[in-house]
């Protein structure tokens, strides 16, 4: 038995393009459901109320036009939008955003889904009418539906050579991390990105049940805080793949730093983007894979099993 929170019911929401007053907005109540399961532990078997972390379908719809869609869980969809607009490159700036709306539908299926509707330049929009594709699929797939190898390897530009994060600052970021998530810790199924600052202080974090949109979603609120990107550094609870590094580095993040490993794709991309990337991020440790400014002698470690 599902004890649903207070998602708006489709059928009876006003539509905020005929209301604009009337706004969509959700909180983390919003984020989760409550549900009786069984818990078996030492050899009992008790009934128990548990936190279960929602996704739904979110359409990316430009001038009318839906893009993508992903799965991703139902808050801070302003930052996640224009997160995945910028470091998509449907868009360049976030002035290129004219407005920006979200509107219940109804899937007829299991969830309702949210579009958001996102008014652009009629110069992006034409661009982006030549690279449609469709992403449907997978949590938070950053690459679903790409229709040719060329479009899934895509170059980067290099991002502004500075020091890597220092190791008192990737332990003080490790340090606030759970408590900065409190999605994760309602549920334990979401993972999340922050922003650090260079003493590694915690300034802003979002959460997602897809690692790529919870890093979209800080990437947006980055933008429109008008965060310097010089001074900090980029820390997720999850590994580092290829599409987590070329998001970071599209948007000029130096340091990347991981909870988990790199995949070797990534390490490429951070190489040549000249991305400092860190992986295996633990209290006491972490393995410095890449790094543009050399200031010693690393050493690695097989963590894989940990």
């Amino acid at each position: 038995m599902a004890l649903k929170h207070s998602i708006p019911n489709p059928s009876s929401k006003p539509n905020s393009k005929n209301c604009p007053e009337d706004s969509l907005t959700l909180s983390l109540d919003d984020c989760y459901t409550q549900s009786v399961v069984s818990r078996w532990q030492a050899d009992q078997q008790l009934d128990a109320l548990d936190q279960i972390a929602d996704e739904i379908p979110v359409a990316m719809v430009y001038n009318g036009i839906s893009h993508a869609v992903m799965m991703a869980s139902p808050c801070d969809l302003e930052d996640f939008a224009l997160g995945f607009s910028l470091s998509e490159g449907i868009i360049k700036t976030a002035g290129e955003v004219y407005g920006l709306e979200l509107v219940m539908a109804d899937t007829d299926n299991l969830a309702a889904g949210i579009e958001v509707q996102l008014s652009i330049t009629t110069q992006r929009s034409m661009q982006l009418k030549q690279r449609r594709r469709n992403l449907t699929g997978r949590t938070g797939c950053g690459l679903c539906g790409t229709e040719s190898l060329q479009q899934a390897i895509r170059p980067v530009k290099r991002v502004p050579c500075l020091p890597i994060a220092s190791p008192t600052a990737v332990e003080q970021a490790l340090t606030q991390l759970k408590a900065n998530q409190p999605l994760q810790t309602i549920t334990g199924a979401c993972h999340g990105a922050a922003w650090c600052d260079l003493q590694g202080n915690i300034q802003l974090l979002r959460e997602d049940v897809g690692r790529h949109n919870a890093l979209d979603k800080l990437l947006g609120a980055l933008q429109q805080s008008n965060t310097d990107l010089s001074e900090g550094f980029v820390l997720v609870s999850s590994r580092a793949s290829y599409e987590m590094v070329h998001k970071a580095a599209s948007r000029g993040v130096s340091t990347l730093v991981a909870v988990s490993a790199p995949t070797g794709l990534a390490l490429q991309l951070a190489q040549q983007a000249g991305l400092n990337l860190i992986g295996f991020a633990r209290p006491g440790r972490h393995v410095i894979y890449n790094q543009s400014v050399t200031t010693g002698s690393t050493q690695s470690f097989d963590d894989s099993k940990e």
